[in-house]
């Protein structure tokens, strides 16, 4: 039924009140700040990365390993991006060949803090995003 009102089950009860309250009309939007960051974290490899090196450091052989889908030159480019940001670092051993492992800065440590709340809801939620999606996409198709 197009136009009806469906109401959406979650496993998370409704949050409080938004602690946040942005006059949208004042903001630069060619320099936002919530854009520029959402931006770099938000992408398809980011999140899983900060997922994975949240826990411990890990060698670039073993992040490859952990997200067998995710091609090497991909996997380079968003621990780099990730290190330009600050939320990675990234070290040298002098072995033949070099070693390389990345792990988690303070930077880092505190985006992830945030980061896992929206995981965990992401996770708790998906079920009813798809449920809204395939309703929407059958009543407006």
């Amino acid at each position: 039924m197009a136009g009806s009102v469906v109401s959406l089950k979650s496993s998370i009860p409704p949050a409080e009140a938004p602690t946040r309250t942005v006059d949208l009309t004042a903001l630069d939007f060619s320099n936002c700040p919530v854009r520029d960051m959402l931006n770099q974290i938000g992408g398809k490899w980011s999140t899983l990365l900060i997922e994975a090196l949240s826990q411990r450091p890990y060698r670039f052989g073993e992040l490859r390993r952990m997200i067998p889908d995710i091609s090497q030159r991909m996997l380079t480019q968003s621990l780099r991006e990730l290190q330009r940001d600050g939320y990675i670092e990234r070290e040298v051993f002098p072995t033949k060949p070099p070693s390389v492992e990345y792990r988690m800065t303070d930077l880092g440590r505190a985006l992830y803090q945030p980061l896992s709340q929206l995981l965990n809801w992401a996770e708790a939620n998906h079920a009813a995003v798809k449920a809204a999606r395939e309703r929407y996409d059958r009543d407006n198709g």
